[in-house]
């Protein structure tokens, strides 16, 4: 028999479909599809598939007749495609914390956040800073869809036990709530991924001081300014800037270490303006843009630092424009650095008597919006001097412009009051006349 004859032979047609014996000994399968495509036998995994036995294969082709009758028959890279899919799905769901965390980690350092703008490397550290020191001992390998509310509880019950470092005797420690925001973060990526159905319905807590009491008032963290100008005694020379700076400038301490020659501009009749244009990152110790573009801002340096400033840059600052206003070594390219800077501030404030209690370089700042405010700047004003984008944060010099209000109020009221008694006084003597 020739080969031809030996491969017919091998290879008859069935009613449908077709059966071929394999040099093997195997046997393999072929049939038409609805779609016209004539298919080889494969698995659900869309691998070739081959038979036994002559029997085997009918009994499998007859199965794939009976699928397509019913309508119930797809190609096999669908079913295969499909299987994956539901592979994946199932890994998925079963995915511990830890490692998920640590893809939610990678995914908020590389893509950019809603605004399509990259996250800051200060705001990245911080969520890593939450997430490897509180979250993943936590929870470390628990498959992220049994972290419920009920688990969610059992942690901020234990967070809420360690004290505050600033305030022991504080009711907030300041960590449950920023740990609870970044848990939720993870937790509703998850949602959106299909990890989850939805994250768990856990409300944050509202912010709380740590530093103070619940009864404390903000106007209990401003210096007066003989204390500003004790602190600014008290301050090595090279650096004593820093302290004007931040009460009459309003300035953040990033934003004061980030200040360059190039951005004071003088003018003629002897006034200069201020430009704050970067701020000194403490995280990364480099230049950084500005946290908000509110806080890009220009402002008018007050008379009574003027010659103060000009005797600073000459004794300190290096002529270059891009020379750091509070250089770490006088004359000197590389601005002083935040860390270092804590601790100058720290022996500074020690040194002096009466300042507010735990009271913070931060606040000499609010001490100079304060006295801004008394003297009757409004909020927006406020808002554009301070560089903030949220009015809520101004609302706390709301007392001050109230204060003043009531001043001119008042200044107001005697001026009204001297004017109708003036003129009921020449009222009453024209008619003696």
């Amino acid at each position: 028999m020739s080969t031809t004859a030996q491969s017919n032979a091998a290879a008859k047609r069935e009613a449908w479909g077709r059966l071929r014996k394999l040099p093997s000994g195997r046997w393999q399968v072929r049939y038409p599809g609805p779609d016209g495509t004539t298919y080889t036998a494969r698995t659900d995994q869309d691998k070739p598939l081959t038979f036994l036995t002559k029997t085997d294969a009918r009994t499998w082709l007859a199965g794939v007749q009976t699928k397509m009758a019913r309508g119930l028959w797809e190609p096999p890279e669908e079913i295969a495609a499909k299987l994956e899919a539901e592979l994946a799905v199932e890994q998925a769901q079963s995915l511990g914390f830890e490692e998920y965390s640590k893809r939610w980690l990678e995914m908020i350092r590389t893509e950019p956040n809603r605004s399509g703008k990259k996250r800051a490397v200060g705001t990245v550290r911080s969520y890593q800073g939450k997430v490897t020191g509180y979250l993943i001992p936590e929870f470390r390998n628990t498959p992220v869809r049994e972290i419920d509310a009920a688990r969610i509880k059992v942690m901020t019950d234990r967070l809420d036990q360690i004290p505050a470092p600033l305030n022991p005797n504080s009711k907030f420690n300041g960590i449950t709530r920023p740990v609870l925001i970044v848990l939720m973060m993870i937790l509703r990526q998850a949602a959106r991924d299909g990890i989850i159905p939805a994250a768990p319905n856990v409300s944050v807590p509202r912010q709380e001081s740590v530093r103070h009491d619940a009864d404390h008032d903000a106007g209990e963290d401003v210096a007066n300014p003989i204390q500003v100008e004790a602190l600014y005694e008290a301050v090595p020379d090279q650096w004593a800037m820093a302290v004007l700076l931040a009460a009459w400038c309003q300035l953040r301490r990033g934003e004061c270490l980030g200040l360059q020659r190039r951005d004071i501009e003088w003018h003629d009749d002897g006034s200069a303006t201020l430009h704050v244009r970067r701020q000194l990152n403490a995280n990364t110790g480099g230049y950084t843009d500005l946290k908000s573009e509110a806080g890009r801002r220009s402002l008018s340096i007050p008379k009574l630092m003027i010659d103060r400033l000009q005797q600073h840059l000459d004794d300190y600052v290096s002529s270059d424009a891009k020379a750091p206003v509070l250089p770490a070594d006088r004359w000197g390219s590389i601005p002083l650095s935040n860390t270092r800077w804590g601790y100058i501030w720290a022996d500074a404030r020690d040194g002096v008597a009466g300042l507010p209690h735990r009271f913070r370089f931060h606040d000499l700042r609010h001490t100079g919006l304060t006295i801004f405010a008394q003297e009757g700047a409004t909020l927006a004003e406020l808002m554009r001097r301070g560089g903030h984008a949220d009015i809520h944060i101004v609302l706390r010099y709301q007392h001050a412009t109230m204060n003043r209000d009531r001043e001119l109020a008042d200044r107001m009221s005697d001026r009204v009051s001297t004017s109708i008694a003036r003129a009921k006084k020449e009222g009453d003597g024209g008619e003696e006349t």
